[in-house]
């Protein structure tokens, strides 16, 4: 292959990692998020029985127990949906990671293989270059014996 199209396909393949390394910042930031949600979800729910214990304490009346209750069985609701989404960002991080993984090994070969074919080069003109030699060496050898 022509060093030319090894370049453009190096190319080609390195900006498609850079495209998969950025979606696998994407996804990493996706689920680094929904961690943050369910901290706040559980701090804010911890709060909450915090200010429905007080309250007990203080006396409640059964509506407001109820209400508080309601409430709170919605931010246990809401954790498990943060939950749900996490597993699912995890699984979407490992899958884009994946992909990444075989991106890169696929710039890696393209590399290597470039490597290879600028080493070939490199021999065959160092060959040529020590033809020539020996033919100037060949040729005042003969001079000389004349």
């Amino acid at each position: 292959m022509a060093t030319k199209q090894l370049d453009t396909l190096l190319k080609f393949e390195r900006d498609k990692e850079r495209e998969m390394t950025q979606a696998l910042q994407q996804a990493e930031l996706e689920y680094q998020q929904n961690l943050q949600r369910l901290t706040s979800v559980g701090d804010y729910r911890l709060e909450y029985m915090k200010r429905l214990e007080q309250r007990s304490l203080q006396g409640i009346d059964s509506a407001t127990y109820s209400h508080f209750h309601a409430f709170i069985a919605k931010l246990d609701n809401a954790a498990e949906q943060v939950q749900i989404a996490i597993t699912q960002a995890k699984s979407l991080v490992e899958q884009k990671k994946a992909l990444w993984m075989k991106q890169r090994q696929k710039v890696q070969a393209v590399e290597l293989l470039k490597e290879k074919q600028l080493q070939k080069i490199a021999l065959k003109a160092q060959r040529e270059e020590q033809k020539m030699f020996d033919e100037i060496a060949t040729q005042q050898f003969i001079r000389r014996s004349y």
